[in-house]
């Protein structure tokens, strides 16, 4: 119920429904594709990330009533055999234009157009089973898959974007384009907001620090190491060497900052270094930015590192909501799954962001809230006049249930 009182607000299902033609006469619709599209998703966020679920969770009567139907005399839900047509129907350009929703989404959720925003992005595998196209062997991981990428709003832990793409390391060019339509997008919400994109070295690529350069937008990336690289770094690492020795510390840790230029860039670039000798050598880590402000310590550590937050959420998005289940044969169908899971990941972050910050679930993970607040025991009663649910006396978390539902009730006499 608090998942059906989050999608009342933000109305995710609906605006997914409106990039979704349906050739069907209205008047013989028995399921339209916003309730289509809510069951599915408000499943997946309770754990039930198959559609064959939804052949016994149609006539559940906390699913009835979530999705706005009477929970004993109310029509069943939709079944299986129907999200499977919905997520195969989608075109192309329809898929598009429910990517491009969920971007419209994250900037909705803004009140204001905010100064900055820093947005990760990152790939992950997404191993596949059968003859799915896009799949193919990738030798680093030993597997057939999929790579989505997954870019995040880590200030808010809030989705962006999450695109199907083949088993491989992207290229510049690919990952151009990509930020291209993202950024074109975004712009037309907030033109004057400061872009920073920040990704590990698959995405410092020449291609795309040039746009980025040339397109107004900030970026940091990792940069792989080389023999030019550390030669214009030895003397920066011959003297953290030699202190770690004269001080007989196990770690010693430094920065420095130089101008480099690979012949495949075109230019000179700014290039912080961490450089950490240890009793085991020296450990050098760069990256690559065309910010100007920051010191190298600044840069590595406090920006660059916090990169790591995509992948726990990358990690929700996937472990805890399973939306590496993309068995569909078409990859438009597996795209829509991925939309769909990323709707339900808005639907259990609305609910956390609601939980009182001294409660210690509002920092849980999603499988902690569906255990200790969605996916809780009740009777639910229907009667002439009302709906009733009836929770047992000794609910442990009753109370942050009900201040929660309050709070997401909307505004009104």
């Amino acid at each position: 119920m608090l998942l059906a009182a989050v999608e009342r607000r933000i109305r995710i299902a609906d605006r997914l429904a409106r990039n979704i033609a349906d050739p069907c006469n209205p008047l013989l619709v028995t399921h339209s594709v916003a309730d289509i599209l809510r069951a599915r998703m408000l499943a997946i966020a309770c754990g039930y990330e198959d559609a064959d679920d939804l052949d016994h969770l149609r006539t559940d009567p906390g699913f009835k009533l979530a999705c706005g139907r009477l929970p004993d005399t109310g029509r069943d839900l939709c079944s299986q055999p129907t999200v499977s047509r919905w997520e195969n129907a989608p075109t192309l350009r329809e898929v598009i234009r429910l990517s491009y929703a969920l971007v419209d989404a994250w900037c909705d959720s803004y009140p204001r157009p905010p100064d900055a925003v820093t947005l990760d992005i990152d790939d992950t595998v997404d191993v596949v089973h059968g003859h799915q196209q896009l799949a193919l062997f990738n030798a680093h991981h030993d597997e057939r898959c999929f790579m989505p990428i997954h870019v995040y709003d880590i200030a808010t832990s809030r989705p962006v974007a999450v695109v199907l793409r083949p088993g491989k390391t992207p290229s510049g060019q690919e990952v151009r384009c990509h930020l291209r339509r993202l950024v074109r997008r975004i712009r037309r919400h907030w033109p004057a907001t400061r872009l920073t994109i920040r990704g590990d070295g698959h995405y410092g690529r020449p291609e795309v620090m040039t746009w980025c350069e040339a397109n107004d937008v900030d970026y940091i990336f990792g940069l792989p190491g080389n023999v030019v690289l550390h030669r214009l770094l030895e003397p920066a690492a011959d003297d953290v060497r030699v202190r770690r020795a004269e001080t007989l510390v196990p770690k010693l840790r430094r920065y420095a900052e130089i101008r480099y230029g690979a012949k495949s860039w075109g230019c000179r670039r700014r290039v912080a270094a961490r450089i950490e000798a240890t009793t085991l050598g020296l450990d050098i880590r760069c990256v690559v930015t065309n910010l100007r402000g920051g010191n190298a310590e600044w840069l590595y550590d406090t920006l660059y590192c916090a990169r790591g937050q995509a992948e726990n959420l990358i990690k929700l998005h996937k472990g805890q909501l399973a939306s590496d289940r993309t068995g569909c044969r078409s990859p438009l169908a597996n795209q829509v799954r991925l939309v769909l899971h990323t709707a339900a990941y808005w639907l259990m972050l609305t609910v956390r962001e609601a939980i009182p910050r001294l409660q210690p679930l509002a920092t849980a993970e999603f499988t902690t809230l569906r255990m200790r607040l969605i996916k809780v025991a009740g009777r639910v009663i229907e009667t002439a006049t009302r709906v009733r649910i009836a929770f047992a006396a000794a609910c442990p978390e009753a109370a942050l249930f009900a201040g929660i539902a309050r709070g997401l009730q909307p505004a009104g006499p």
